[in-house]
């Protein structure tokens, strides 16, 4: 999760234009028809998030918005966002980042997406659900006592 951070720390500091308005215009999927695809390591940075954020589950919303957003239009988790609402898909912040500028970030985020066995990038929700399942133990083996 160090790296997808890191990954987060290179993109602030590049000169994007971007002039977000925390509309939550970009947050309602159903109606944008876009939703961020989140690697793995993305997934589970923002499901620290909402864990730190006080919730255990998240639900897919009758309305079609993301499941983050709060009712007052806010992210529930926004220090956790993931990489494609970091780089503002809203039209009304100024569209998409050019894909030339973050590339290499997106690559990054794909190599760390394979290191941790992840198989793509997947729609938001689904994503976020995968990441917030408890983690299964690993069975134990019996060892023999020694003598």
């Amino acid at each position: 999760m160090a790296e997808v951070r890191a990954v987060y720390v290179m993109l602030a500091d590049r000169p994007l234009q971007r002039d977000c308005q925390g509309r939550a215009a970009c947050c309602h999927f159903r109606q944008t028809g876009k939703t961020p695809q989140l690697t793995r390591g993305e997934a589970l940075v923002l499901a620290q998030g909402v864990r730190a954020a006080g919730r255990t589950k998240v639900a897919e919303r009758p309305d079609g918005a993301c499941p983050l957003l709060a009712p007052d239009q806010r992210c529930m988790a926004y220090n956790a966002r993931p990489f494609g609402c970091r780089t503002h898909f809203c039209a009304a912040a100024g569209g998409p980042a050019a894909r030339r500028d973050v590339l290499d970030l997106i690559r990054r985020l794909e190599t760390v997406d394979e290191s941790l066995g992840g198989d793509g990038p997947k729609p938001l929700s689904q994503a976020l659900y995968e990441a917030m399942q408890p983690k299964s133990n690993p069975p134990r083996t019996k060892t023999k006592p020694r003598n």
